[in-house]
């Protein structure tokens, strides 16, 4: 049957909708940190749908949830008040950190990047973007224009002037020999030479952790001292956090508090783990900046009823059982069971990450090559023994994501680390 559909599939979807694995699998249901596929076998779920999942599959306060509001009503659109919208949105500005802030409902972070850019540039008057190499932020028009990471940017073309900052990998790049307290002087004088050489953008729009590009990121404060600088000057700061946001990285709620001496942004961007499987995005930004748009702006499917239940439940679930403390330990020592098992492993050049959030980069040993062959070697390996993982990178796909659910226990995650270690030791 899954050949069959794997034919299907190909006749009539896109060739660049690309599929994992050498034999692709159906997954039809999932439980906790558990999937399984159409054949029968069970998998422990290390990637989430790409950080989607964010608590558990078919977590009975979300299901309870959609079910109860699927029997009352799915859909009216923005044009009737909408409580499940309005409580949600409620919940998400205070918690933003953004003052005065207003928030927008989306259906995916595609989207809600795209508004972002929207905002900015209306409110800026200008359409030029800074944004960081090897970044990614969706597959629209303008989320390609201002991503740096060329194995998802299928254009040059673009409505938006976008100038691209060093700083979003610590350990590549021309400052990576410095220690964290030069780099971050160097990529903010980087910075500082970049604006006195054209008009003044609209916005720097970066991910705390950048989620496409590998899991990688800055010292703590880089972003911080950026600010400062475009803060001088009136630019805006959007922080993408479609993969960082909601607590996975364990030790803050959103990944823009890493930065945070110079209070938040002044726009940030969610999506991925608050809807747990549901299509919700948005966008928070201070009142002014979201009240700046002098013509009409809606999202059809932005704050239905359905996914707003979704998200109510899945956020209080969040916080009610405290997921975050839980990321930043069973994260913690996932990161650290991984590194040490990887020391033995030639082929990593680094285990990175945060919290639930983990990256392991892959190198041909003995070079500093990307080795997208033995990330793939890995990937099928972990599969084989039941445990599905993600991959990325901005070098040639070099690095295996790790993002579970935020609800993992210590035995499922030294289970999967025992697998890891395995599949990482296969590779030559």
């Amino acid at each position: 049957m899954t050949d069959d559909l794997l034919g299907r599939h190909r006749s009539v979807l896109p060739d660049w909708l690309a599929l994992y694995y050498e034999e692709p699998i159906e997954i039809t249901h999932g439980e906790g940190r558990h999937v399984w596929d159409s054949e029968g076998n069970r998998y422990l779920d290390f990637f989430g749908g790409i950080l989607t999942t964010m608590t558990a599959h078919a977590l009975p306060e979300v299901t309870k949830a959609v079910g109860e509001q699927a029997g009352r009503i799915l859909h009216s659109s923005t044009l009737y008040l909408n409580r499940p919208m309005v409580e949600l949105a409620e919940r998400i500005a205070q918690l933003s950190g953004i003052p005065d802030a207003r928030v927008f409902f989306t259906t995916s972070g595609t989207e809600a990047n795209d508004t972002a850019l929207l905002l900015a540039t209306a409110h800026r008057r200008s359409n030029a973007i800074l944004a960081m190499r090897n970044s990614y932020h969706g597959r629209s028009f303008s989320a390609v224009g201002v991503t740096g990471n060329r194995g998802w940017s299928p254009t040059s073309l673009s409505p938006l002037q976008t100038l691209y900052v060093h700083g979003g990998v610590r350990t590549r790049g021309p400052y990576a020999a410095l220690d964290d307290y030069d780099f971050v002087a160097a990529c903010v004088e980087d910075l500082k030479d970049l604006l006195g050489h054209t008009r003044p953008p609209a916005a720097l729009i970066a991910e705390p952790i950048q989620g496409v590009g590998g899991f990688t990121s800055p010292p703590d404060g880089l972003y911080a001292a950026f600010r400062e600088v475009l803060h001088e000057r009136g630019i805006l700061w959007i922080s993408d956090e479609v993969q960082t946001g909601w607590g996975r990285t364990g030790e803050h709620f959103w990944g823009w508090q890493a930065h945070g001496r110079s209070g938040p942004p002044d726009i940030l961007t969610f999506a991925k783990g608050i809807g747990n499987g549901m299509s919700v995005g948005g966008v928070v930004a201070r009142s002014e900046i979201m009240n700046c748009l002098d013509a009409h702006s809606i999202s059809t499917f932005g704050g239905t009823q359905v996914t707003m239940a979704a998200g109510l439940a899945n956020l209080t679930y969040l916080l009610e059982h405290d997921l975050q403390g839980n990321a930043r330990r069973v994260g913690g020592m996932l990161i650290e069971r991984l590194r040490a098992a990887a020391a033995q492993v030639p082929a990593v050049r680094e285990v990175r990450g945060r919290g639930l959030m983990i990256g392991i980069e892959l190198t041909r040993p003995g070079t500093d090559e990307a080795y997208p062959e033995g990330v793939s070697a890995v990937l099928e390996e972990a599969r084989a023994n039941g445990l599905l993982i993600g991959k990325g990178g901005g070098h040639d796909t070099s690095a295996l994501r790790i993002a579970p659910p935020l609800s993992l226990n210590v035995a499922e995650a030294e289970e999967g680390a025992a697998i890891l270690e395995r599949a990482l030791r296969s590779i030559r």
